[in-house]
């Protein structure tokens, strides 16, 4: 495995920004960035073995900073939606950051996204460590971050996402790739062919934070539990998509087991022959289509429209420390969170 590190600019606090190169010895690579711990670029082999970036991406740090759709990012502290920026722990209230109608999303305006994280090479992996201050975005207690990345000979990424904190809070890390397995910049993923080991899904209100109890996706436009094209039902008159303007819902993954690697989703694009399989220990799927891209400026003068790409954010579910019966996202001194998630690439 070879790993070539480039100094890329400097953050607006001063911190330098570096991008790495991971290559394996077939040539497929990823392109990292310590700008929120953020994958820039990955290049797997076509059915003609013609490598292909299949992950949106920024052509300089400034973009990313500018890019409300945290393409290729960790955002944290909680990745998702909190109701209204509010939540009780320990029977104290916090009142967090509120950046998305009246709700918190993805850690705020100033989360883990868009702040440069330490960076080093360890072991043939890419490792990014982010100290989140007490108090930052209204979250409580000094939490250390790590994202760990390791290339593998067989094109699949993983990623391990740890966190530690000195006072009870709550956590949910993910990353919130965006993969056109047609190419970046290459249309539109709605002719790609989704299935998901998910048949239930979290039903929300217009805000799209979750009402309660998971829903069956049969007999509706969300039901990927047998392989359809991402477009065919994208656009039905639905409650559900209408909020939307397409997928973006979070599902619970069947058989979820505390730290047990569970197959989350598979995506396979015919006309590259590319396929994606999506491996977590989390407990839910964020699929989104990537409905509000709006034409963003991105890598190699390519523009992505609405629907150019899709993230498969492998989380906790949005709103957890207001909903007891879900999973729980408190961590608590002494205690490690820890997660992984694969992406694991192929040709059909």
């Amino acid at each position: 495995m070879e790993i070539k590190t480039e100094f890329w600019g400097t953050g607006k606090d001063g911190q330098k920004i570096y991008k790495y190169y991971v290559t394996n010895s077939s040539g497929a690579q990823v392109v990292l960035t310590s700008l929120g711990a953020s994958i820039v670029s990955v290049l797997v082999p076509d059915k003609d073995g013609k490598l292909t970036d299949v992950s949106l991406g920024f052509d300089s740090p400034e973009d990313y900073y500018a890019d409300g759709a945290y393409l290729g990012r960790v955002p944290g502290r909680y990745a998702n939606r909190i109701a209204k920026g509010h939540f009780e722990l320990n029977g104290k209230e916090y009142n967090l950051a509120i950046n998305n109608g009246p709700n918190h999303l993805h850690g705020g305006p100033t989360g883990f996204s868009y702040r440069v994280w330490e960076s080093r090479i360890i072991d043939g992996a890419v490792e990014f460590m982010y100290i989140s201050e007490d108090g930052e975005e209204g979250f409580p207690g000094t939490l250390k971050a790590v994202a760990h990345y390791e290339w593998g000979e067989d094109n699949s990424l993983k990623l391990t996402l740890t966190a530690q904190t000195d006072k009870d809070t709550v956590v949910n890390l993910t990353n919130h790739a965006y993969f056109n397995l047609n190419g970046e910049g290459n249309g539109t993923i709605e002719d790609h062919i989704l299935k998901l080991n998910c048949s239930e899904y979290l039903p929300t209100d217009a805000g799209l934070i979750p009402l309660g109890e998971p829903a069956p996706v049969a007999g509706t436009p969300l039901d990927f539990v047998n392989a359809k094209k991402v477009g065919r039902d994208l656009r039905k008159d639905c409650p559900a998509l209408a909020v939307a303007k397409g997928y973006d819902h979070c599902f619970v993954i069947d058989g979820y087991m505390p730290g047990q690697l569970q197959t989350a989703a598979e995506l396979y694009s015919e006309k590259s022959g590319i396929s994606l399989e999506v491996i977590t220990t989390q407990p839910g799927l964020q699929v989104y289509s990537g409905n509000w891209l709006g034409g963003a400026k991105g890598k190699n003068g390519h523009v992505y429209p609405d629907y150019s790409g899709i993230a498969l954010e492998c989380q906790h579910f949005p709103d957890s420390p207001n909903e007891p019966e879900y999973p729980s996202t408190v961590l608590k001194p002494g205690e490690t969170y820890q997660e992984a998630i694969i992406f694991a690439f192929s040709v059909k």
